[in-house]
Formats: C-alpha cells, structure tokens, sequence
C-alpha cells in the first residue's frame, strides 16, 4: 500500500499535509522520514492547518513534543535529540495519551524495533528549492485512506 506524489515547492506539501488530515482518526500515527531541510515540519504546518490547529506548529526539537488542540489532538514529536527508543519511553514520549489523538513524529528511526506496524510512513525526498518526491506508506489496510486521500 504505497502511494507517491510530487511537491513542487513547500505551499504544496503543506497542502498535502492539510489534506491527509481531513481523514485523520484518533489513534493514528504519522511517521515523518527525511533529511534536515526535507520538509517534515512544514508538512507538519499543513497536517495541523487540517486539522483546525490555531497558531502555528513548529518543531518541537528542543521540547521533544508539542501538543496541539484541534479537531483532534495534535502530538508532533520530534526525536532528534534522542539516542533511541528507550529515551522516548522512559520521557513518556509514546504513552495512552494518543489514543484520542494523531501523532506525528519527526526522527522516527530514533524508535527502531519500537515502531509500530500500524502507522502511515511519510518519506519526503529532497531538500533546498528543490522539488520534492514523497511516499507515502500505510502499514495496515485500515490506514489506506491517506492513500486515497492524497490526491
């Protein structure tokens, strides 16, 4: 369950981000996968515009995570900070909180083994002025409505 789309520049992954959040369900989880500059937090921006977030989401590197009131909650985590997975646990990163919410989580590899399978991978490629490729990935069927939603 693979779907690949293309930004031209950052007001359309912002838009895309928008998008995939109008079908945004409690529970669900967005990894964020990319290169410093890749455009991760401004997909965040557009996933939080969707979702009626007031304000602006930035990224949460020196906070670890941000939590934001909208339609759902927002959790955006970002673990470039951390070693691994047992940093995130052991600060409560990953808790029952999220159940009413969407999590999105910017470094996801930090987590290795402790990903979960039912998630949605969002891979953007690229950096710069440079157009983007981004993947996206649902990792349960339950979860192919992002697909779809992409456009």
């Amino acid at each position: 369950m693979i779907r690949q789309v293309r930004s031209a520049d950052a007001s359309e992954t912002r838009l895309l981000g928008s998008r995939l959040a109008a079908v945004a369900q409690p529970g669900d989880l967005l990894c964020l996968w990319g290169d410093l500059g890749a455009g991760k937090t401004v997909f965040a921006k557009g996933f939080g515009a969707g979702l009626g977030v007031p304000g602006t989401v930035t990224s949460p590197t020196f906070i670890l995570m941000a939590e934001h009131e909208g339609r759902l909650p927002l959790f955006h985590v970002d673990l470039y900070r951390l070693a691994d997975a047992s940093d995130a646990l052991a600060g409560g990163l990953l808790d029952e909180r999220r159940a009413g919410g969407v999590t999105l989580v910017e470094w996801p590899d930090r987590l290795g083994d402790a990903l979960p399978v039912d998630r949605v991978d969002v891979e953007i490629a690229g950096t710069g002025d440079d157009p983007r490729t981004i993947t996206l990935r649902a990792g349960t069927p339950r979860l192919a409505r992002y697909l779809a939603a992409a456009g």
